[in-house]
This record gives structure tokens, sequence and C-alpha cells, in this order.
């Protein structure tokens, strides 16, 4: 089954934050090296640290990437919202990889991305009588777009960099991507493009920039439409489908994923439209 290209375009997912999660996983894990200049400061092949190889289970492990080489790990947790549990989540993790991986340094990012005027995206600090963890925190809105527009794995977080005019810096990432030779590697990051521009630019203006270049066959098209599959046996089937409805998905599409009639989910269309 092969999504509507509608699906990621302006993808403001209000209610669930779990597709950004997998965006910027998939860039994370398929870009590693690029991943690992920005985060690192050096381009180092990192593979991908899975949260059963710890001693407990993850507190949220929708949201949590970690990476490795010989020597390092990289944590890594991109945000769309503030969140009060990002301290104690990176002590926690830091005490996990310690106790697995003594012998390997260990670096911590908590990435936010939309941006906020909330104090919860500058705090670096964890505390306790007697114990203080420090990580870092990257606000994309203060990172300067340059640096993202010259590796592959970073352009799809360029429009949400500090840029005066968003809709210009978006056009430039279509025309780099036009420029990469792998046609699956160019389709992907179009599409992870088209999500993460959601969280700042309107639906038309991602489809009139990106439309020529998104392609069905991206891993994250069907990455979200599985998902949605999946999700539409175990919640509730409207919320799902308000939930897809608000991603673009054609309303046929939504009636095979939840097994609602069409007339269901036009009623669910319209009361979106009317809120």
């Amino acid at each position: 089954m092969l999504l509507n290209e509608s699906l990621i375009f302006g993808a403001t997912y209000t209610n669930d934050t779990l597709m950004f999660d997998n965006v910027c996983r998939y860039l994370s894990e398929r870009f590693s090296a690029d991943i690992a200049s920005w985060l690192l400061g050096e381009s180092i092949t990192l593979t991908r640290l899975s949260p059963t190889e710890l001693s407990l289970q993850p507190l949220r492990a929708d949201a949590l990437i970690l990476l490795q080489s010989e020597r390092v790990v990289l944590h890594v947790e991109f945000q769309t919202q503030p969140d009060a549990e990002i301290p104690f989540r990176m002590a926690d993790y830091r005490l996990r990889v310690y106790r697995r991986f003594p012998q390997k340094t260990m670096r911590q990012v908590v990435v936010y991305l939309r941006q906020s005027t909330s104090p919860l995206v500058y705090q670096t600090l964890f505390e306790l009588p007697n114990l203080r963890h420090h990580f870092e925190v990257i606000r994309l809105w203060e990172q300067p777009v340059d640096l993202f527009l010259n590796t592959p794995g970073l352009l799809p977080f360029a429009v949400l960099a500090q840029t005066s005019d968003r809709a210009t810096t978006l056009q430039t990432v279509a025309e780099r991507v036009e420029m990469i030779g792998d046609r699956t590697q160019k389709n992907d990051i179009f599409a992870s493009t088209g999500i993460l521009a959601g969280l700042v630019l309107e639906r038309a203006l991602i489809q009139q920039v990106l439309r020529t270049g998104i392609m069905r066959e991206s891993v994250i098209y069907q990455d979200i439409f599985q998902q949605g599959e999946a999700r539409g046996k175990a919640e509730g089937k409207s919320e799902v489908a308000r939930n897809l409805l608000k991603l673009g998905m054609e309303i046929a599409q939504i009636a095979e994923v939840t097994g609602l009639t069409i007339e269901q989910i036009s009623q669910l269309q319209s009361e979106l439209e009317e809120d």
C-alpha cells in the first residue's frame, strides 16, 4: 500500500510526537556520520545501541536515540515540546550506560525542534544533594542555518534553524536534495524535510516547494502508514482517523487502516474543519 503524497506535507501532528521522533531517529541512524559531525565534531560511524542492552527498561523508548562507536556513546533526544522530565532522564541514562560500558565516554544532547520561551529548554543540569549531572541542549532556532545546508543527513533540520525566511530556506533545501544522486536517499530526505517543515510552515507552502521531489516509496512514508495500521488496531479508531486526516491521508485509505466507514470519516473531517 502506497500513501498519498499529501500525507507528509505540513505534518503538524498536534496530538502525538511519534512521527517526529521516528523521522529524527531515522536520520540519526541512516546518517550517523553526519549526526556525529554535527554533535561530536568528527565524522565517525556510529551503530545503534538498543535500550534492551541496558539493564533497565527505558523511561520513554520512542524518544530515545542511542548510538555508539568503540569509544563513545551518543545519546540524543529530539523534543518538539519542553519536558520537565528531561534532566532526570539524562542522569538516569548516563548511569545506565556507565553500568554497561564503563570504559566509554558519553555525549548527551537534547535537541529542541520547535521554538519556545519556556525555561525548560534552557535546563542543562539535574541536581540532587551530593549529585550533579550536566548535559547539553541545542535549540535549533538559534543554530546558524548554514550548519545544515552542506550535509545530506542534516538538510531536513535547516528549515528549523536560525533564518529570517523559512520559505526561502525550504526552497534551498529542496534544490540541494535534488542534487543527491542516490534516489532512495533523495526520496527519504525529501520526506523527512516535508515532515519537519510542518512544525513551522503551512502545508500549502510545503506542497508547493516539495511536491516534485517527494516519492511514495520513501521509507518514511511506509513507516508512517504501517504505524497507522498498528495504532488503528490498538487505539480508538476515531482518534487515529482524526490524526491521519490532519496529515492529509485520503479518506479511503483511512477507512482501510481504521475499519471506519467512509461516512464516519467524512463526519470527522467536517468536525475538524469546523474546529
